[in-house]
């Protein structure tokens, strides 16, 4: 009768063990961006950004995401390009670059919706303020790459920043944007 106490024990210890090693640390590869996409009273616009600096702890199981325990992500301000001097220097002084130099990310939590979708929570850290904001991402494993995709809109006003201007007012920009990325870990 003594075997079995022993054999349940040991069942749980081989479980632990090996839930442990499925677990592992990532860092973003080569393939990750970010874009910021935003609005003016002359076009819409697209800022760029292919930093990284960021880790991840994720559990794959047979081909597929089934844990997310951390992400961070710190993104240097200064790495997001339009192509053109004037809009970058323009974006960088709203965003405060030279006292902020990075945009940062930290998950809280990750709820697993179905097979490819989670919902996660964490905070932004942008212009030295920080807010917490839900993001839902499609999730894939391909060739030991963990990708994660999706996007977030908000404000300026929610980091403590007004939407610039240029050409003395005549060029507004709108209050809204939206943060699109691709997170490759490996």
């Amino acid at each position: 009768m003594k075997t079995i106490p022993y054999f349940i024990l040991n069942c749980f210890l081989i479980c632990t063990l090996w839930t442990a090693k499925a677990q592992k640390n990532y860092v973003l590869d080569a393939k990750t961006n970010f874009i910021v996409l935003g609005t003016s009273t002359m076009h819409d616009w697209e800022m760029n950004s292919t930093a990284k600096n960021g880790t991840a702890s994720l559990t794959v199981a047979d081909g597929k995401l089934t844990d997310i325990k951390s992400i961070t992500i710190d993104l240097p301000v200064e790495t997001i390009k339009s192509g053109k001097n004037g809009m970058d220097k323009i974006a960088y002084e709203t965003l405060n670059a030279k006292k902020f130099k990075t945009i940062k990310y930290l998950l809280k939590d990750a709820d697993k919706v179905n097979e490819t979708t989670w919902n996660l929570t964490g905070t932004y850290t942008i212009n030295g303020v920080s807010k917490e904001v839900k993001t839902q991402v499609k999730s894939s494993v391909s060739g030991g790459i963990v990708t994660l995709q999706g996007n977030n809109k908000i404000t300026f006003d929610q980091f403590g920043m007004k939407a610039p201007t240029a050409l003395l007012g005549t060029i507004k920009t709108g209050k809204d944007l939206t943060l699109k990325f691709t997170l490759n870990f490996k």
